[in-house]
């Protein structure tokens, strides 16, 4: 789909949320869909319903391309495990995220060498003469959730966090693997918190499910310390496309390494001809 009409898949599970996307780049012609707004519901304590079938097979795809697996690059928008080894205490982790972003980034110096979405997030910008980061150091997830815990009402606008720098990021590069994430919303409704992502650009192999699960667990970290329940993601995306995987730069529909994921999402989600 690649005329601008958008393509919106709902789901209350985010393997089949992914499914959906990357089925309808094999069932239609191109390898883009542009624009693409995946909403994803179905948490239990805050986590998101899984096919383990799904995920595995996309695992095994990725890893034997030699690429991140889908954990790996959830964490890098919200590293769930080293919250729970925090005790679930926000300013422990952020310490400690902090402490150990050199050997993070240094690990994967390809990918991570501008940056990595949760250290942006709590460490944007600490400069001198901005006035409302002095308190937090550029920590834009302290900020909003020291603003809504203190402030009962408080315009929700103020509830969004920036990926994208025009001063580091307006490059003339002709790739650039980061940020394809751009902005981040929260928006509490009554009880419930909804958190919009909007991507520039996705890879749906690589990319898109981590990035789904990674923004429903940054999700659920914001509910927890607003004390509210995390009900929904959204994800904008202009355009998300196939692309690549490993050293093949233009990988065919009909690669065999697509079939084994391809055969796994077909048993829950039926083909256009179905």
């Amino acid at each position: 789909m690649s005329n601008g009409s958008p393509l919106l898949i709902d789901e209350d599970n985010l393997s089949y949320a992914w499914a959906r996307a990357f089925l309808h780049i094999m069932d239609n012609s191109g390898k883009e869909i542009s624009p693409l707004v995946v909403s994803i519901t179905g948490f239990t304590d805050g986590i998101p319903n899984e096919d383990r079938n799904i995920r595995q097979s996309l695992d095994n795809c990725l890893a034997a391309e030699g690429e991140q697996k889908v954990d790996t690059v959830a964490n890098t928008i919200f590293p769930h495990s080293m919250w729970r080894r925090s005790k679930y205490e926000r300013k422990e982790l952020f310490e400690r995220y902090l402490k150990v972003f050199d050997r993070i980034k240094a690990a994967e110096p390809n990918k991570n060498r501008r940056g990595i979405y949760f250290e942006r997030l709590i460490a944007f910008d600490s400069r001198p003469d901005n006035v409302n980061q002095l308190e937090y150091n550029g920590n834009q997830l302290e900020y909003i959730i020291s603003q809504y815990n203190a402030r009962p009402g408080v315009r929700r606008s103020m509830f969004q966090a920036s990926i994208f720098d025009p001063g580091r990021d307006h490059i003339p590069d002709p790739y650039l693997p980061f940020p394809c994430l751009q902005h981040i919303s929260f928006v509490p409704q009554g009880e419930t918190l909804t958190l919009n992502a909007f991507y520039a650009t996705q890879q749906i192999l690589n990319k898109a499910y981590g990035n789904y699960l990674g923004l429903c667990r940054l999700g659920n970290f914001m509910a927890h310390e607003m004390e509210l329940t995390f009900s929904r993601m959204n994800c904008f995306v202009g355009v998300a496309k196939l692309e690549h995987i490993g050293k093949k730069k233009n990988i065919p529909k009909k690669s065999p390494i697509l079939t084994p994921v391809i055969e796994v999402c077909r048993k829950v989600i039926p083909s256009k001809t179905d």
